[in-house]
């Protein structure tokens, strides 16, 4: 069962799986504002920026539940678990995740482990990362003419390196926004070129999207996995593949003039 209102009782607990956007504050929806100043308990990613979670009410209990790929995480389970005992008390629990909770969050196994014992819930979407980066790069993630899609990859899952339908992919004109891809960019790389992507293919990586230490890495895609070593980007980032900056976006900060392409 799912409720679109914020309840004003605390009888029952309820959860709002709200989606934090890329990192900018400016970029929360006025609902995730909202959700934030009602709630008793956040539940909050790792990659929550601490501007963002400054805005929760100032007698919200703060628990995080960071994941890390390839590194140490909160397992799942756990996640489940603490959202259900906490609403179960009574607590309004918001349960922030990083982009939008439909996206990569998991969303589905929270809602099936609250629904199971008949907790209520609402989402509140919110910006995903590669709707920040192609703004950042003063792109249009579908632009006529060009492509009519985008597909948005995960560049790993729970297996290790996720596998995809390369062959359509590699088709001239395709557009892809791949989160989670800094570690399998030599994997994704070989596969698109063995199913006949162009080397000149365009490729952005965008690190920290929307943040005021953004930085962008334009390159293509046969010199990418070298590019994105020499850049040594610490923070999130997405690689939107098939798009390169616009011109009219040279004074965003760029490694252009760090790394020898």
């Amino acid at each position: 069962m799912s409720h679109t209102a914020f309840p004003d009782h605390r009888a029952t607990g309820h959860v709002h799986f709200v989606g934090a956007g890329p990192g900018d504050p400016d970029l929360l929806t006025v609902k995730a504002l909202k959700a934030l100043a009602s709630a008793d308990v956040v539940i909050h990613d790792r990659l929550i920026s601490p501007e963002i979670l400054a805005l929760a009410g100032q007698n919200a209990r703060m628990i995080d539940v960071g994941k890390k790929g390839f590194g140490p995480s909160t397992a799942q389970d756990d996640i489940n678990r603490r959202l259900v005992v906490e609403a179960a008390r009574g607590a309004q629990v918001v349960r922030l995740k990083a982009g939008d909770p439909g996206i990569f969050g998991r969303l589905d196994e929270e809602i099936t482990a609250i629904e199971a014992v008949g907790i209520t819930y609402t989402i509140v979407p919110g910006i995903t990362a590669a709707s920040a980066a192609a703004a950042d790069i003063g792109q249009s993630l579908t632009q006529r003419g060009r492509n009519a899609a985008i597909r948005i990859l995960t560049g790993h899952d729970m297996k290790g390196f996720a596998d995809h339908d390369w062959r359509t992919l590699a088709r001239p004109g395709e557009v892809a926004a791949i989160y989670m891809g800094k570690r399998a960019v030599r994997f994704v790389t070989g596969r698109l070129m063995m199913h006949g992507a162009a080397a000149d293919t365009p490729v952005t990586v965008v690190e920290n999207a929307s943040r005021a230490e953004a930085r962008t890495l334009p390159t293509t895609l046969a010199h990418l996995p070298e590019a994105l070593d020499a850049a040594e980007m610490d923070g999130p980032a997405i690689i939107l593949f098939g798009l390169s900056p616009r011109n009219a976006q040279a004074a965003l900060p760029s490694l252009r003039e760090e790394i020898a392409l």
